[in-house]
């Protein structure tokens, strides 16, 4: 599964999405939600949601940037620099306004093994020269090419990555220092382990517990979760070298600690000296390497947002970023979905919020040099250790075995493991190339005598000329009078298998025999004499067909449209394909009666398909619908509606539902009336006027105390009345005295719960935070009582 990163958990670093990768999707971003989110590309004032934003991404940044310096083995003003230059500039020119740019862990072992090479001074020219190459890239408006790179190779990139990270800063938890290669720091380990120096690991051991249990303490039961929740604001990444700090402090702990050079001593880029071969491909592996992360977190940013980022100018912009850290001897910086999420969760509207954390780290870099002085490098290597580990994704290994892809990364990670960045990146693509080409190639032909007489072939795979020695092998071994169904299961067919299917068909019938070509699972004949390829995908397992019969789009004449026609038309579908699938379950049902365990109330809206959204069936869901799934409150006068209670109360007492769910929309008409005051036009109200009635509880509860995404910002205020009623009808829920006893007797749980259209997106309202949290694959959401 993938699993939710909450913005207050820095201990994973820039580049690690919401399952601990990059991204989950090169797909781009989808289109603008509407004009609060596109005000993000204007630079007006900043506000305070702005101000906020920066200084928990300031919170954040400043330990990550001083722990990615202390990994390269660059000086640590390095790392502030780099992160200030990269809010500051990227943040006010790049085409993501709310991606946070900064120091990257991707570019740690890249960067660590220019820095004994060439020098430090040398280093920053090399990312001056990347930044000048990403800015041409970016001119020459490349920059969605970048995303055509293997999603196997970019995760296998980042775990090999995170392994290097983190095998080199045990040893600086462990009180030593870390070899020169991830395969020398493997060997020196079991040393290390033997002898680690005692206050080192302390300080260490208590930074990895601060930074692994610190952004769960929301888990915590009752009234100590409660309050976990509120401690868990504060970064775990700043509490965790606080505390590392204060420990080495107050047990007068000799130490290594943060070696913060003065001003003065800032080392700035001098041209660097070496063979020119050598360090075009230094140049060419920063720029590559920031450039892919950055414009996949761009991406990922896109879909938080619901905006369309420009990647062409995103691309410039960080360009740019790289140009100025590194002429002011800062490290090469990229955009991160960490900080990046941090910023839009904690509610950023503009790029602002980007720049302005740019400059309290440069504050911060000139006023509390003396503090910084003071934290021991075993709490920022303990911090890094966690970011080298968070790299290596779970879900991505699953997934990438699951798309059959494992191989592809494997060789990504153990390449860039033993032999670095761009050699282990080169053999990932090289692997995947040639996958790719031998699954182009490689096709399986089965033959199988069936109980009747007759044959059938199955072939499966892309049919090429590749294959057709294997395929004129199975035909030729089929008797030569039988009956044969030769089906295909519809990938790619070239011309050589063509001629060799239809020559083989020919000789057959010639022969006495009987022969059908079909594509599989449809039961149409698929590879016709005339050379035509048809086949009816209605029913295929690997996509999804609109209903065209009703949608409305689809009838250019509206006036000669016939709906009722429409609905015969449907009834006779399901009657011919449906109905003889599902009759066995709902003669059961008819035998058995329903057993729901859950009353779902939501909309009339006719594009909220429930069945579809939650993947439910015949006897699951006990549904209402209503005009904006409202729950009328007994106390509410002339507002009340029996219809809603009296299904309410037969689902609790006579169904025994276990869970009640209401699901509001977006683009609510209901919502969008009732801000237009419709409940309350003069006159003799009409029936929707009286039963919107029943929203203005919604309506004072905006006023008082809106509902909130965890993830995004609400896109405008219909959709802000749109969640907010959703948390309003559980509280009127809650005035049903039947509803009322079974859920204080823990029998009952209530449920909210929203759905987006533009995005597909289901969001689930999380009681304890107030806040409507987005459904991820494989999570399990934790949804509050109400009670």
């Amino acid at each position: 599964m993938t699993t939710h990163i909450s913005p207050q958990h820095p201990a994973q670093q820039d580049g690690v999405g919401p399952d601990g990768s990059t991204v989950d999707s090169h797909a781009p971003p989808g289109p603008p939600a509407g004009p609060a989110r596109r005000s993000a590309y204007r630079l007006g004032r900043p506000g305070v949601q702005d101000l906020t934003a920066s200084l928990v991404v300031f919170l954040i940044a400043v330990p990550i940037s001083l722990g990615i310096a202390l990994a390269v083995g660059a000086p640590l003003t390095a790392g502030l620099v780099a992160a200030a230059a990269g809010g500051i500039v990227a943040g006010l020119l790049g085409g993501a306004p709310l991606q946070v740019t900064g120091p990257s862990a991707a570019l740690t072992v890249v960067v660590a093994g220019l820095v004994p090479r060439y020098g430090w001074q040398a280093t920053c020219a090399i990312t001056v020269a990347a930044g000048l190459l990403q800015l041409l890239l970016g001119t020459l408006r490349v920059a969605r090419s970048a995303l055509a790179l293997s999603p196997a190779v970019v995760h296998g990139m980042l775990a090999g990555v995170g392994l290097t990270i983190a095998l080199a800063q045990l040893h600086v938890v462990l009180g030593g220092s870390p070899q020169g290669s991830a395969t020398a720091n493997l060997a020196a380990l079991p040393g290390q382990l033997a002898a680690p120096q005692p206050g080192a690991l302390a300080v260490g051991l208590l930074a990895l517990t601060l930074l692994c249990c610190w952004p769960r303490l929301h888990q915590l039961p009752g009234r100590a979760g409660r309050v976990g929740a509120r401690l868990g604001r504060v970064p775990a990444a700043l509490v965790a070298v606080a505390a590392g700090t204060a420990l080495a402090v107050i047990g007068d702990l000799r130490l290594a600690r943060v070696d913060l050079p003065r001003w003065s001593e800032h080392s700035l880029a001098v041209l660097p000296h070496g063979p020119v071969a050598g360090l075009l491909a230094a140049v060419l592996t920063v720029a590559a390497v920031a450039s892919v992360e950055s414009l996949l977190c761009a991406v990922a940013v896109g879909r938080l947002t619901g905006t369309t980022g420009d990647l062409d100018r995103e691309l410039r912009g960080q360009g740019l970023a790289n140009l100025a850290s590194g002429l002011l001897g800062g490290l090469p910086v990229a955009g991160g979905v960490v900080r990046s999420s941090a910023n839009i969760q904690v509610g950023a509207r503009s790029r602002w919020s980007t720049a302005l954390h740019g400059v309290w780290l440069l504050l911060a870099a000139v006023a509390l040099t003396g503090g910084m002085r003071r934290i021991p490098l075993a709490a920022l290597a303990a911090l890094v250790l966690v970011v080298g580990i968070q790299m290596v994704s779970l879900a991505h290994i699953r997934k990438v075995h699951r798309h059959r892809e494992f191989t592809v990364y494997a060789a990504t990670v153990l390449g860039v493991v033993v032999l670095g960045v761009p050699i282990g990146v080169a053999a990932g693509a090289l692997t995947a190339a040639v996958l790719a080409c031998y699954r182009l190639t490689h096709a399986r032909v089965e033959v199988a005598a069936l109980a009747d007489g007759s044959y059938e072939v199955r072939t499966h795979g892309p049919l090429t000329f590749f294959a057709v020695p294997r395929l004129s092998r199975a035909l030729a071994s089929v008797p030569s009078h039988a009956t044969v169904t030769v089906r295909h299961d519809g990938a790619f067919i070239d011309h050589a298998s063509y001629e060799a299917l239809h020559a083989w068909r020919d000789d057959h019938l010639a022969h006495g025999g009987q022969a059908v070509l079909l594509t599989d699972p449809a039961g149409h004949e698929a590879i016709d004499p005339d050379g035509t390829l048809r086949g009816d995908n209605s029913t295929s397992r690997h996509g999804f067909q609109p209903w065209t019969p009703w949608v409305g789009r689809h009838s250019i004449d509206r006036a000669a449209d016939d709906p009722h026609g429409r609905l015969l038309e449907g009834v006779r579908g399901f009657q011919t394909h449906t109905a003889d699938l599902v009759r066995p379950e709902l003669a059961r049902l008819a035998r058995e009666g329903q057993t729901p365990s859950e009353l779902f109330l939501t909309c009339s809206d006719s594009r909220l398909v429930t069945s579809m959204i939650t993947s439910s069936g015949p006897g699951d869901l006990f549904t209402v619908r209503n005009v904006g799934n409202l729950v009328p409150a007994p106390h509410e006068p002339g507002a009340a509606d029996d219809s809603v209670a009296a299904a309410v109360q037969y689902a609790v007492e006579v169904l025994e539902v276990r869970s009640i769910t209401i699901c509001g929309h977006s683009g609510c008409g209901a919502m969008n009336a009732l801000l237009n005051g419709v409940h309350e036009q003069p006159g003799r109200p009409t029936s929707l006027a009286r039963w919107l009635r029943n929203g203005r509880g919604s309506l004072a509860r905006l006023a008082r105390v809106p509902a909130e995404f965890a993830d995004r910002p609400v896109v405008d205020q219909v959709e802000q009345l749109c969640i907010t009623n959703v948390v309003q009808q559980l509280d009127q829920l809650l005035a049903n005295p039947t509803v009322e006893r079974r859920v204080a007797a823990g029998e009952l749980r209530l449920v909210g719960m929203y759905f987006d259209f533009a995005t597909a997106q289901t969001y689930v309202l999380d009681r304890e935070t107030g806040r409507f949290d987005a459904v991820v694959v494989g999570a399990t959401p934790e949804v509050a009582s109400a009670a």
